[in-house]
């Protein structure tokens, strides 16, 4: 048996708001969040970097989930998208985060089949590590390069050849415990 001691987390971290204004006292939030105008600004710069183009609907999706105070589905988002007019298309909506994926621009939390947007500047393939309370709904999301290296270890000496690096961890936020 392996054994590896998995390193502290470091201080690249990011939360959505809990699901519930009346959560938490004052309404905040049990992490640190990004602001939705620094999303936006984040995924308009990385576009331009990589000569991607960020079009309408995939702007629309990127500031619904920017916007929001826990993960969304695809389902909500259409939801969401239609208030203001008409409703798009399941396609369209799934193509829209399936670009943003790759852009690395939202993140997909496969426990809740859930998409969150990010703010950092961490490529598709790095590790994450998503801490979801159960009680608020709340995400956090957090990676290190120790975190990396361990699981490139991990992975090499059992001849595992890993498509994503994802960890999602279950339990009480700050806030909840």
């Amino acid at each position: 048996m392996l054994k590896m001691a998995l390193p502290i987390l470091d201080a690249r971290m990011v939360s959505t708001q809990p699901h519930s204004p009346h959560h938490h006292a004052h309404g905040e939030a049990c992490g640190h969040g990004h602001p939705p105008r620094e999303v936006m600004a984040v995924a308009e710069k990385r576009c331009a970097e990589r000569h991607l183009r960020l079009t309408p609907i995939r702007r629309e999706t990127l500031s619904h989930l920017a916007s929001s105070t826990r993960p969304l589905g695809a389902y909500e988002l259409i939801e969401l998208m239609g208030v203001a007019g008409k409703r798009p298309a399941p396609i369209t909506v799934y193509r829209a985060l399936e670009f943003l994926l790759g852009a690395g621009l939202i993140h997909r939390i496969e426990s809740r089949n859930a998409y969150m947007a990010c703010a950092h500047a961490h490529e598709g393939d790095d590790p994450v590590v998503f801490m979801i309370c159960d009680a608020c709904g709340c995400v956090t999301e957090a990676s290190s390069d120790a975190l990396s290296r361990n699981l490139e270890g991990l992975a090499r000496n059992a001849g595992f050849r890993p498509t994503s690096r994802v960890v999602e961890l279950f339990g009480a936020c700050s806030h909840c415990v």
